[in-house]
């Protein structure tokens, strides 16, 4: 099993929602609805003080797609978690936060999306 991301779940959702950055406009309904408290404000750069969007620590999501449902802008979408990364590497956002974080984000969807596998994957006989 993958160390890291995931380790404290027994078992990971189906799904998993992905921010689409440009789309978001950082209003905060899903932050609001989320049963988990795993979405995030990510301020702007220039202005700290104003929100551009949010975001979600994919380790924490359990899926429920409360914040897909309540999104009034189409900026969360439930992803299969064993495609989660290809869906995180295209989220976009501003560049500054994608150049200080997308590896790391990257690196988490891709070890959900493995240990999802592992986890959903036939017993050997």
């Amino acid at each position: 099993m993958a160390k890291g991301a995931g380790q404290k779940r027994k078992k990971l959702p189906k799904e998993l929602a992905v921010v689409y950055a440009d789309n978001c406009t950082g209003c905060e309904a899903c932050i609001e609805v989320c049963p988990v408290d795993c979405i995030y404000k990510v301020p702007g750069a220039d202005q700290p003080t104003v929100q551009w969007f949010v975001d979600i620590d994919l380790e924490r999501c359990i899926g429920c797609a409360l914040c897909e449902r309540w999104c009034p802008w189409d900026a969360i979408e439930m992803v299969p978690t064993d495609r989660i990364a290809e869906a995180v590497a295209v989220k976009g956002g501003p560049p500054e936060y994608v150049e200080k974080n997308q590896e790391h984000l990257n690196r988490v969807a891709q070890q959900l999306a493995e240990i999802y596998r592992e986890q959903t994957a036939p017993a050997k006989k």
